[in-house]
């Protein structure tokens, strides 16, 4: 059996227009799919001519990428590959439009649009509650004469607590559009890329020369874009008992979608972990300039005489998957709970590849296919968290290491815990051997309150000296448990990067365990075990200084 191999060749081939054609009957017997794009791989047998022929493969995708053909072959005698020509053929006229698919992008880009205007006026009311602070007390009694000192604290309180409101509807608002944005740009990506009215196909034309008669096998193997597959995964909790402690079942699964236009029936598929069509190289990082903050009206004039500067100088200026629902229990007597086929991984030292069991059918609708790629039972940490700042509840967590040699790349996550299904999380890109945590809802056996002992402001005139804002919380939390519970509390203090503005942490506060949480400045983590019935106290006191002359705001910093 001889063999002969093309990789990428793409040349005009002089000569070859009186050849004769071969056609190539062939079927795709392997796809490799990535999170954007896959390679096709196509079987046929051909006998070859004596002399030189064509073997043309008719009917390929449009969205074939010609410089991605790679062409191999083999027979039972001597024979040569030559010039492999693509070429550009009309396509039938037919819609290839999916009415849901774009009913679904409307809704959401309405639903965006919508947030984007609450986003705005957020903005706005905010920017009021901004000027109104910058007023002072001394001019916003009746008539705009000063207010009594003593009404001074609770408007000082009602600004601050305004803008922490405020600041968080838009941190919510944004990171809902930002939501969508993905869900937006993962259903674009999942549009019909198939032949549409007046949308041209392809064919390959491969120049081969035989000195004799040749029956031979051929492999063309392509890059096309409309296919792509997302990681789902689920995780099922037991949180255990006296008799048995806490286990998850974590399955990995794989999403997969095409509308490449061609027929996927009993192909072997693997799926990559590579993103093949994006960039080769790191994006160059331009030069930041940092200046003080100029009102908005100098700025303009600022931009105004730039742009005069610049136009005198002849320049310009500067998807998702159903959670599936519990097994039925079955009868350890007379049944036996089916295996889970699972995928052989394949872990190189910068990709990772599964292979997925069997042959798959994957329909060029952009229906999703889901297939499990990995299953097991893992012994996690049992924690409890609560940001009684925020909200007066604890939430269960459980921790586990990610021991698999390839890693977790970001995506959803179905949640349940003891049978019942609680949620979908998100999962952020886990490599091997790192920590994975996943939150499991409310815990509501452990009860939280947090409430202000005091608040002290001096007095000593709007004008000069130093002002004084203290300010301590008390946070108790109580365990319902029948058994002891690890529990973690999270607490802030403001950070200044002013030099003028000092917090100081007071001597009354309960020490932390962690005095900063990650690279979250003035954020603390009190971490302890409560016993059944037992209760905590955790105390936060802290001192603020800054000039009497200048006031101070609350600004939440995005991570």
């Amino acid at each position: 059996m001889m063999k002969t191999g093309l990789a990428a060749a793409l040349f005009l081939a002089p000569g070859l227009a009186g050849a004769a054609e071969i056609e190539l009957a062939s079927q795709i017997d392997r796809v490799t799919v990535y999170p954007d794009g896959a390679v096709v791989t196509r079987l046929g047998k051909a006998t070859l001519l004596q002399g030189v022929s064509q073997i043309v493969l008719r009917g390929l995708p449009a969205t074939v990428d010609p410089t991605s053909i790679r062409v191999e072959a083999e027979g039972d005698g001597p024979f040569t590959i030559g010039a492999v020509d693509v070429r550009q053929i009309p396509g039938e006229a037919r819609p290839a439009v999916d009415a849901a698919l774009e009913g679904k992008i409307r809704a959401l880009q309405g639903e965006k649009a919508k947030l984007s205007g609450e986003v705005s006026a957020v903005e706005a009311k905010r920017a009021t509650i901004e000027n109104f602070g910058r007023t002072g007390p001394d001019k916003l009694g009746p008539d705009g004469k000063a207010l009594p000192v003593t009404d001074w604290p609770a408007i000082f309180d009602a600004i601050g607590t305004a803008l922490v409101k405020v600041q968080g509807e838009l941190l919510t608002l944004r990171n809902r559009i930002s939501d969508l944005d993905a869900e937006i740009a993962a259903l674009e990506k999942a549009r019909p890329h198939g032949a549409r009215a007046g949308q041209s196909r392809r064919e390959v034309a491969i120049a081969v020369e035989a000195k004799a008669p040749v029956a031979a096998e051929i492999a063309v193997s392509y890059r096309v874009s409309g296919a792509s597959w997302l990681p789902v995964y689920e995780a099922r909790l037991t949180t255990g008992n006296a008799n048995g402690g806490a286990e998850i079942v974590f399955t990995r699964r794989a999403e997969l979608r095409q509308r490449t236009g061609e027929d996927w029936s009993e192909v072997a598929v693997e799926l990559s972990t590579t993103r093949s069509a994006q960039g080769t190289r790191a994006p160059e990082l331009s030069p930041l300039r940092i200046a003080f903050y100029e009102p908005p009206v100098v700025y303009e004039e600022r931009a105004r005489a730039l742009r005069q500067e610049a136009e005198r100088a002849g320049r310009p200026p500067a998807l998702a998957v159903a959670p599936a629902s519990p097994e039925p229990a079955a009868d350890a007597l007379q049944k036996q709970q089916a295996e889970i086929q699972t995928a052989s991984i394949s872990a190189g030292a910068y990709q990772a590849s599964f292979m997925v069991p069997g042959r798959v059918s994957i329909p060029p609708d952009g229906s999703s296919k889901a297939v499990v790629l990995t299953q097991g039972k893992l012994k996690p940490e049992l924690a409890a968290r609560a940001t009684p700042e925020l909200e007066e509840k604890a939430y269960l967590e459980a921790s586990f290491s990610h021991e698999d040699e390839a890693p977790l790349l970001a995506g959803e996550v179905y949640l349940h815990r003891d049978g019942a299904y609680i949620g979908k999380g998100r999962l952020r890109q886990v490599a091997p051997g790192d920590k994975v945590e996943l939150g499991f809802g409310a815990d509501d056996r452990i009860k939280v309150t947090r409430a202000p002992v005091r608040r002290r402001e001096n007095d000593s005139g709007w004008l000069g000296s130093t002002r004084t804002d203290q300010r301590e919380f008390k946070t108790v939390v109580k365990s319902l448990h029948a058994q002891p519970v690890k529990l973690t509390v999270i607490e802030r203090v403001p950070f200044s990067e002013n030099s003028a503005i000092t917090v100081e942490l007071l001597s009354q506060s309960t020490p932390p365990t962690e005095k900063q949480v990650g690279d979250k400045r003035g954020v603390s983590a009190w971490s302890f075990e409560l016993a059944p019935g037992a209760q905590k106290e955790i105390r936060l006191a802290y001192r603020i200084k800054y000039p009497g002359d200048r006031e101070v705001v609350f600004d939440q910093t995005r991570r």
